[in-house]
């Protein structure tokens, strides 16, 4: 044995002083190895969609509700599946009604309490009882143990169950229990969360949103450009916060970055008032939802127009700072001819609907005036500032990643950047070229290194610049076109200027060829593994499918934001796998929590089985598993250590 082996298997026994705990430890792993894979969900492009994603989320896309049809099958009718279903979802907002709806609360209690203990047996019966074990809430982990645990000793089974929970009822106690019971159900239903990529922007619920994954108890993050744009805000990169606000004003969501984060925006309110007082502001519309205050209508428009401004200019100011993100012919403010009211883009003339710029200067377009520097630097300091912001990105960065291998999928956001020949395009980073796994690997690194960095140190500085790049750049996986239209669309009214031509990766979606070298490049096998996909948005109505090369690739993305609907005909994608397979399901408009506690209706339209494993999957096939496995080795190793006497028991 090693000398390096035998000082691990030494630190080792710390854990397990002896034979006897070692031993126990390999029989207890052995035993989770044999267990059914637990369920994984998969949600992508949320778009500050608050209360669809948690709608969808409670109900784990019909994991619920087909845990409910499992158990009662025929002995429950549908309206009663359907009440269970929604008590489970909003187990307080049921209870106000049933509380004043039902005549004999004390006989709904009872057989509720019943049918909701049935239900966790099943969900809890592919785990441990260990894991269901902390998984109970404090309050009542005793109570819901003995009600959920066989009792061999026990020869009136039916009666020691009733008088618990005629006990609860009679001391007042139901209500929270039942509270308890549906959340625990929700937490055993699903194992693992992902979300694959743009939590932000479109909607307002993005803080509501991340501070929910905040308390799920096992979630992991693939950033989307979305996402990725506000974690630059929050480093204080100022194109990036200038993004996020013209986002913002552009969808009517200031009120995300007032309420949701208590980011002052005063001195940007302030500035507009002033210099856009008698500015043509008709080319800055808000597309508001109905909850929109449209008395904030004319000052939002000129906030609208002050900070796309502002965003142009300082990304001029970045696109010159790194010649090699070549982008060059992204500066367009200075290709404005004012007298004429054209501009040239990509060597073509186009005329334009707006030359109104009071802070522009054609002899030096890129320079912000006084007053546009004061008011970034406020705003800068009021986003690194916002300890709600911060808290919420340092979730991002520690529970995400530009991409994530678990359980033989590769989930990333938005694509493998390919030359037009199919093959991992090169991509100048740093004057190095990247390509493929490596390419997300440095993009990844450095965008790390844009926030964790020493503030204003040149790694920062470099970090915070490719983190705008990520969001923006051609060759950017999470990106995937060759160009952002951003000032083609305000200000030129020919359409064929706002053509945002998609990466290669797109063309090659049913290609196997392309889709397994892709999956190999990551080290899975083509052959029973795939790639889980968000960003773009699955056109239904034109006839598009979210499973493509056979089912190797799922895009998830059917359009959770409100503003997509309209071109999807749904309103999301969402992906769950357990033990059986893999269900791809479909989701329509979400109306209201309200709507849906009132009237019992839920939001699943469809669902599409994927794939269906003849043996059930276990928990030794799965990512984790190997992990186990992995420790079993090592406990025998040290049992073996034991029985040699290269290491005293304790």
């Amino acid at each position: 044995m090693q000398e390096t082996d035998l000082k691990y298997l030494k630190t080792l026994a710390r854990v397990y002083p002896n034979i006897a705990s070692a031993a126990t430890e390999i029989i207890n792993l052995q035993s989770i190895l044999n267990l059914p894979k637990g369920t994984e969900h998969f949600i992508s492009d949320i778009h500050g969609e608050f209360e669809q994603f948690n709608h969808v989320l409670k109900n784990g896309s019909g994991s619920v509700r087909r845990k409910i049809d499992e158990e009662f099958d025929n002995t429950l009718t549908q309206n009663d599946k359907k009440s269970l279903a929604t008590l489970i979802y909003y187990p307080r907002e049921k209870l106000d009604i049933v509380l004043m709806e039902e005549e004999h609360i004390e006989d709904w209690y009872k057989i509720t309490l019943h049918r909701l203990v049935q239900v966790i047996k099943r969900v809890a019966s592919k785990y441990t009882r260990s894991k269901v074990r902390k998984a109970l809430p404090a309050d009542f982990a005793y109570i819901i143990e003995e009600l959920i645990t066989e009792k061999a000793e026990v020869q009136d089974k039916e009666g020691y169950y009733n008088a618990i929970i005629h006990t609860i009822i009679r001391i007042d106690r139901a209500q929270e229990f039942i509270i308890a019971l549906c959340n625990l159900v929700k937490r055993l239903v699903v194992d693992k969360l992902h979300i694959v990529g743009d939590i932000y922007d479109r909607g307002p619920g993005a803080p509501a949103i991340i501070d929910t994954l905040l308390r799920y108890h096992a979630v992991d993050i693939q950033w989307g450009n979305h996402d990725i744009v506000w974690m630059g805000a929050a480093c204080g990169h100022p194109a990036c916060i200038a993004a996020v606000l013209r986002i913002s004003a552009q969808y009517g969501n200031l009120n995300t970055l007032e309420e949701g984060y208590g980011i002052n925006l005063i001195p940007l309110a302030t500035f507009a008032l002033k210099t856009y007082r008698h500015t043509d502001c008709s080319a800055f519309s808000i597309r508001y939802q109905n909850d929109y205050n449209t008395k904030d209508l004319d000052l939002d428009m000129k906030m609208h127009k002050a900070i796309t401004l502002l965003q142009f200019k300082l990304e001029g100011q970045l696109i010159r700072r790194c010649p090699e993100f070549d982008l060059e012919e992204r500066l367009l403010l200075d290709k404005i001819d004012y007298e004429r009211r054209m501009v040239t883009v990509d060597g073509q003339i186009y005329a334009m609907k707006d030359v109104d710029f009071p802070t522009v200067d054609p002899m030096d377009p890129y320079r912000l005036t006084e007053e546009e520097e004061q008011v970034m630097e406020r705003l800068r300091q009021a986003f690194i500032k916002c300890e709600k912001l911060q808290s919420h990105v340092r979730f991002l960065y520690s529970n995400g990643g530009l991409y994530k291998i678990y359980n033989s999928n590769l989930l990333y956001h938005g694509c493998m950047p390919l030359d037009e020949e199919g093959r991992f395009k090169k991509v100048q980073i740093l004057g190095r070229e990247y390509s493929g796994r490596a390419l997300y690997d440095i993009l990844d690194l450095y965008a790390r290194k844009g926030y964790y960095s020493k503030v204003n140190s040149p790694e920062c500085q470099k970090g915070q610049d490719i983190i705008w790049y990520i969001g923006n750049g051609p060759n950017s996986p999470v990106f995937g076109k060759d160009k952002m239209t951003t000032f083609e669309r305000y200000f030129i009214a020919d359409k064929s200027s706002h053509t945002e031509k998609k990466n290669s990766y797109y063309s090659f979606l049913e290609q196997e060829s392309v889709i397994n070298q892709i999956l190999m490049e990551f080290g899975l096998d083509p052959e029973r593994s795939h790639i889980i996909n968000g960003h773009v948005p699955v056109a239904l109505k034109k006839g598009d499918t979210p499973i493509k090369c056979g089912g190797k690739l799922l895009v998830i993305d059917g359009g959770f934001a409100k503003a997509y609907q309209d071109k999807t005909g749904i309103a999301g994608y969402t992906l769950v796998s357990n033990s059986h397979g893999m269900r791809l399901v479909a989701h329509e408009p979400f109306v209201s929590m309200e709507a849906a506690v009132k009237y019992e209706s839920d939001i699943l339209s469809d669902s599409m089985i994927i794939e269906t494993s003849q043996n059930r999957i276990l928990v030794a096939d799965t990512y984790s598993g190997k992990e186990l496995q992995e420790n079993i080795r090592n406990l025998e190793d040290l049992l073996q250590a034991y029985r040699d006497g290269l290491i005293v028991e304790k």
